[in-house]
């Protein structure tokens, strides 16, 4: 964990903002396909958007392929914006929830952190974008992430406690964060392009094998809510 939070205050994104790291596991085998195709959008920053990288190396459509080949019929869509902060994805969730968007994955708050703004707008953007997925009956997968050492003790805590809050008070799906399996590699430059912030091809790989299971329970939740 030290070496997380000491790269992630680097920071990534058109404004580098920080990383977020690895997801929770969720120990899932692989889910029967369903008989409706699902979309899901999924919200985010550089890291979703798939910065750096050719159209089909980023995380959204390696994730799209990674379910597909386990048999989900599934359909995502990029909504990741570089350098975009919780604002942003508050700004624009109304229209990233088209009728047909069944399922959201968020992943959002470290170009926050990179700006030092306060944890509680933070909190209060991300509670925005759970009422509104909320509303339009959106199942959503929250990914989390923790502050660097440096940003002090009480900010830390303060920004590391909003996601697995606003996830118990939603009731929605929580992995602890994006970045972990890149940042566990034996070899970090293995796994990063050349400007050491972004996952390269491979990089993203590894995350979306430790996020995947958790986006299946996500689909889950979409055939038995």
């Amino acid at each position: 964990m030290k070496r997380l939070r000491a790269y992630i205050s680097h920071g990534y994104g058109g404004r580098r903002g920080l990383g977020k790291a690895a997801v929770l596991a969720f120990g899932l085998t692989a889910a029967p396909s369903w008989a409706d195709e699902v979309v899901i959008a999924a919200l985010g920053d550089s890291l979703t958007q798939g910065y750096g990288l050719p159209a089909d190396q980023g995380f959204v459509p390696q994730l799209e392929a990674w379910l597909q080949a386990r048999g989900h019929e599934v359909r995502l869509i990029n909504a990741g914006v570089s350098g975009d902060t919780t604002a942003g994805g508050l700004a624009r969730i109304g229209w990233t929830l088209t009728s047909d968007v069944q399922a959201l994955i968020v992943t959002l708050g470290g170009n926050d952190l990179l700006r030092g703004l306060p944890p509680e707008a933070a909190r209060a953007n991300l509670a925005g974008i759970l009422d509104a997925a909320g509303a339009a009956g959106v199942e959503v997968l929250l990914v989390g992430m923790e502050a660097p050492l440096n940003y002090g003790p009480d900010y830390q805590a303060a920004f590391d406690a909003i996601y697995p809050d606003l996830a118990a008070e939603y009731g929605t799906l929580y992995a602890e964060s994006f970045l972990a399996p890149v940042v566990a590699a034996p070899d970090l430059r293995a796994v990063m392009q050349a400007d050491g912030i972004h996952p390269n091809a491979d990089g993203v790989a590894l995350i979306v094998e430790a996020l995947g299971p958790a986006v299946e329970a996500l689909l889950t939740r979409v055939e038995q809510p």
